[in-house]
């Protein structure tokens, strides 16, 4: 009977271990879009080259580095000059934080630039496919009817 134990108590251990490590894949922009349209990501990962991080500033993104600590309350991005690179980086802060998803960004800075501004755009027009009413009031300081509302075209 121990013996028939044994092999079920390992399978269910490697089950339990690949259960606990980081939600890490490689996305191109829609599932970037897709996967943070809900949720922004908590923190951007630059793991460009010191050059390319000159060359082109990546706005509120921390510089990657071995020693870097974070504590990731959602979704963290990892962008870097290679595929490759993005995936490494974002594998080794899944080994660092387990449970957690971790999204390299296929295609480098140009695929974060497009993706992040599609994201903008879609909550700037509420995020429902541009469905957004909008009131130009007759007078700020007067109460009563507006002057004119502006409402989607629902067809």
């Amino acid at each position: 009977m121990k013996r028939t134990a044994w092999p079920l108590l390992a399978a269910l251990c490697l089950l339990l271990a690949g259960a606990a490590q980081a939600q890490v894949s490689l996305n191109d922009k829609a599932q970037l879009v897709a996967a943070l349209a809900a949720k922004p990501p908590c923190c951007v990962i630059d793991g460009r080259s010191a050059a390319s991080r000159k060359r082109e500033l990546l706005d509120n993104a921390l510089p990657w580095r071995a020693d870097l600590r974070i504590d990731p309350t959602a979704t963290v991005v990892v962008v870097a000059d290679r595929d490759q690179d993005a995936l490494g980086i974002a594998r080794a802060l899944g080994r660092k934080h387990p449970g957690k998803p971790i999204l390299a960004v296929k295609g480098g800075l140009a695929t974060w630039k497009s993706a992040s501004f599609a994201l903008l755009a879609a909550s700037a027009t509420g995020g429902a496919g541009g469905l957004v009413n909008f009131v130009i009031p007759a007078n700020t300081c007067e109460q009563g009817k507006p002057l004119q509302e502006l409402r989607p075209d629902r067809k």
